[in-house]
């Protein structure tokens, strides 16, 4: 299962609008917090925590953005930052990055608290309005920013970006079949990654995945097969997955995108240690990730024709 998809909520589209029925769902509200893009996790046992109402009073919990509901219960995303500064303690959890733990936490849960994550980082990083530069305040409950310019009035919308990104593969000579991995020098030592870029104005995806492809490792490819997407708010990407044939090998990377580029055959890829493991070999991309997805199912196709 591909990792923050799984948002089990209802947003509430139309009544989150209504401040009356809004202020009644807040009392008895499950409310996560964000200190500097980082969500609240037990000390104990590493999962995730919900607080109530009555544990989140001093934060000012009626300037909450709304989330949804799901099985009865509503919840909140509430910024503390600048309440709690760098604190990476708070009663029984600690502060931390999501995807320290993601790959672990009960899929319905990680996609709630990625959707908090992103929605806060959109309203720290959009205080004023880009028409007039006036101030932004909160409205629709946390889905939009209104200027408060009277002969403005302009609304903004949370921003996704959209981002391709492409497992590419060929059959060589020797028949065998190889995948094509990149990495950039600000990762750990070792990992490699599927290829990923972002989508240009006026640019189909199909397109974008050729251009990409091209631009970092010099690889032309055709067919590209969409697979999977993802909303990766790190801070506010959506995840396009495909596949793609290459229709050349050699490789030609540009040293402004990647520090280096390889083939690698499915039974190398299986020795492969995983982002955050300790020594120099070679790893693949965190387990919470479409690259990773993009990589576990082309690997498992194999095992599949068999």
């Amino acid at each position: 299962m591909l990792q923050y998809t799984q948002l089990p909520l209802d947003r509430h589209s139309s009544e989150r609008k209504d401040p009356n029925w809004l202020l009644n769902k807040r009392p008895l509200g499950r409310y996560v917090l964000i200190n500097t893009d980082r969500n609240l996790f037990s000390i104990d046992n590493q999962t995730p925590l919900f607080l109530s109402y009555e544990q989140v009073k001093d934060f000012t919990p009626d300037n909450a953005i709304y989330l949804g509901e799901h099985q009865c219960q509503h919840y909140f995303a509430l910024d503390v930052s600048e309440t709690l500064a760098n604190d990476c303690a708070y009663a029984e959890g600690e502060f931390v990055d999501i995807r320290r733990y993601g790959s672990i936490v009960e899929p319905g849960a990680a996609a709630i608290l990625v959707l908090a994550r992103g929605l806060c980082h959109w309203h720290k990083t959009h205080r004023f309005c880009g028409r007039c530069g006036n101030e932004n305040i909160q409205a629709e409950a946390g889905h939009a920013r209104k200027c408060i310019n009277r002969d403005c009035r302009h609304l903004t919308f949370p921003r996704t970006d959209p981002a391709v990104i492409m497992l590419v593969h060929h059959m060589f000579n020797d028949g065998i079949e190889r995948c094509l991995l990149g990495r950039q020098a600000s990762w750990p030592e070792g990992v490699y990654s599927t290829l990923a870029g972002f989508v240009d104005p006026g640019e189909t995806l199909e397109a974008a995945v050729a251009r990409e492809v091209m631009e970092e490792a010099g690889i032309a490819v055709q067919s590209p097969r969409y697979i999977a997407s993802q909303p990766w708010p790190f801070p506010s990407s959506l995840m396009l997955g495909y596949m793609a044939q290459a229709s050349s090998t050699d490789i030609f990377i540009d040293q402004d995108e990647l520090s280096d580029a390889r083939w690698f055959s499915r039974d190398e890829l299986k020795h492969f240690g995983t982002w955050g493991d300790a020594g120099t070999d070679y790893k693949l991309p965190r387990c919470d990730s479409i690259s990773r997805y993009l990589i576990d199912t082309w690997v498992a196709q194999n095992e599949e024709n068999k």
